[in-house]
């Protein structure tokens, strides 16, 4: 099925790839804040929900944020809900394993206006526009947010529905296709990253220049955030905090605003891609979270998970954390902060301490002085924001893939040889992953093959092999690895001539064989084996030749069975 056809099936379903709903968020005399809007009206969201997102949309009110301002927030969803479309499902597939949508949590995409207005009783006008999507595409909600947020605010609920059936005509967002997404008269052209794309690099979608009256504009990214900018304020602490992301430490995020917090938490997601960060992060975390409890509990060690906040409370509710990050308001990166060395947990009292990385965290590796210098240059030859985060996301990436290279190089071996799959026997395991093996390969194999950095690194795999991020990785690799094999014990079966095989056994073993095959078609669709179409036609083709074989009463019995 082509993707227009499976979604041109009902109204919304267009929509409803994107965006789970648009709300609207306002400020109430006695409720306080509250949901005033949810479009489309048939989109449901549970009471926690609507409490979650009336909170985490507003900034806290010591923020002090006036006129505009937009962030992004991220929050459990409420259980029991599963909706699945096949087609959405295959989608996934083709995306790099950082951008899979996490199907437990949703994300808010938020524009906050907050305005002077002598005719209402608070004296302000308080109102944020909230886009509440599975998808991670930050770049590209932000960017649709900025050009219907204001005329909303000046307009109606009437241009809000107008954007709504607008967004009901998107095409689907099929990863690595030029997509031409049209918004209240502009038309966003942009490319969603696939798995095949070769790390690091990203395709140009051009700008045309349209002879109609629509003006065009092309998004370089739909995912990422301005990494330098985001990283100006701990500028000589990004390589520890690659660590720290790297091993799943808790670390949470102090900020001024609900704007820096989430922008400097998915900066720190994003710094270990290609790799997945596995465990539970949020751009911007407040007091009423429905997770406040559980995440600040003293009792147990604070979890792993990545926390923005910027409630001045946060500064005693957290202070028992390993590690924090402190910062200021986020100047743009005209000057870098002077040499700061790591300050000591025990200084951080209040909101208002200096901006920092607060920690008593030993790095394993040695600093790599050469990027320090590398962007301190570029400051001072007034470099572009934008080629600053280029230059800090290839070094990110080249550390990453250095680090993960003798993993799966490792892990590849696990798998058994191609003569050890018999088309007669079940398909081999996996062998199991030893840590020592793993150990033995890097004296010879190991990252100062592609990396000159020195350092512990040995220390750093064995503490990353604890972690939720070696977790998430190993699971996904184990799973492809025991796919391929179904596959290649699929191609084998194939290459028999199992016509023959079933004369000379009995009818009981042939209908066996046949239930066996059948079963295996139903695998090789459900579960998306990687196998080439001819493989399963052919497959078919021998089943349905052994059954032509057989005695018609079977045949009427097993062309009926498990199809």
């Amino acid at each position: 099925e082509s993707p227009d056809q499976c979604l041109s099936l009902l109204p919304w379903d267009r929509f409803s790839s994107w965006l789970h709903c648009v709300c609207v968020v306002g400020f109430d005399l006695e409720l306080g804040q509250a949901v005033e809007v949810i479009y489309p009206p048939h989109s449901k969201l549970t009471d926690k929900e609507k409490t979650n997102i009336c909170y985490l949309s507003f900034p806290d009110s010591n923020s002090g944020c006036l006129g505009d301002t937009q962030f992004c927030f991220r929050f459990r969803r409420s259980p029991g809900r599963k909706v699945s479309c096949c087609f959405l499902d295959q989608l996934d597939r083709d995306l790099p394993v950082y951008l899979k949508k996490d199907s437990a949590y949703y994300y808010g995409y938020v524009y906050f206006r907050q305005v002077r207005d002598k005719s209402l009783k608070r004296g302000y006008f308080q109102k944020s526009l909230v886009l509440i999507s599975k998808l991670p595409y930050v770049h590209l909600f932000r960017t649709m947010l900025k050009q219907i947020a204001p005329e909303y605010f000046e307009k109606s609920e009437a241009f809000l529905e107008a954007v709504c059936s607008d967004i009901d005509r998107w095409p689907p967002p099929v990863p690595g296709k030029v997509l031409q997404l049209p918004i209240m008269g502009v038309i966003m052209k942009l490319r969603i990253p696939t798995y095949r794309d070769k790390p690091g690099t990203t395709p140009i979608v051009q700008n045309m220049h349209q002879a109609d009256a629509q003006i065009s504009m092309a998004l370089p990214t739909v995912h990422e955030v301005d990494l330098f900018r985001c990283f100006c304020p701990v500028f000589f602490h990004i390589q520890m905090l690659w660590e720290l992301v790297l091993l799943g430490e808790p670390l949470v995020v102090m900020a001024p605003s609900p704007a820096e917090s989430s922008e400097t938490v998915l900066a720190l997601v994003s710094c270990i891609s290609p790799l997945k960060y596995c465990s539970d992060f949020r751009p911007y975390f407040t007091i009423h979270d429905s997770e406040f409890k559980e995440y600040t509990t003293r009792t147990q060690a604070p979890p792993s998970v990545i926390l923005g906040v910027t409630n001045p409370f946060f500064a005693k509710t957290l202070q028992h954390w390993p590690h924090i990050i402190r910062i200021g308001d986020m100047k743009l990166p005209g000057e870098v902060p002077k040499q700061v060395k790591v300050k000591k947990l025990k200084n951080l009292k209040t909101l208002d301490s200096k901006p920092g990385v607060y920690t008593s965290y030993k790095p394993y590796l040695n600093k790599d002085e050469e990027i320090v210098k590398q962007l301190q240059k570029g400051v001072q030859q007034k470099r572009p924001t934008e080629a600053q985060s280029v230059i800090l996301r290839r070094y990110f990436l080249e550390l990453t893939e250095s680090f993960i290279i003798p993993l799966e190089r490792y892990v590849a071996s696990l798998m058994p040889l191609q003569k050890c799959i018999s088309p007669w026997k079940s398909p081999p395991q996996l062998r199991q992953f030893s840590q020592d093996d793993f150990m033995k390969t890097l004296e010879k194999a190991g990252p100062q093959l592609t990396s000159g950095l020195k350092g512990d690194w040995i220390g750093l795999y064995r503490h990353f092999l604890k972690s939720p991020n070696f977790d998430g990785w190993f699971r996904s690799r184990q799973k492809e690895m025991t796919q391929k094999l179904e596959a290649l014990h699929l191609e084998a079966l194939c290459n028999e001539n199992l016509v023959f095989w079933s004369q000379k056994h009995t009818e009981v073993e042939t209908v066996d064989l046949v239930l066996k095959l059948k079963n295996k078609l139903l695998q090789a669709d459900r579960e998306h084996l990687p196998v080439k179409t001819d493989t399963l036609k052919k497959l078919q083709t021998h089943i349905n030749d052994i059954i032509l074989a057989l005695p018609d009463d079977l045949q009427d019995i097993l062309l009926k069975t498990g199809t």
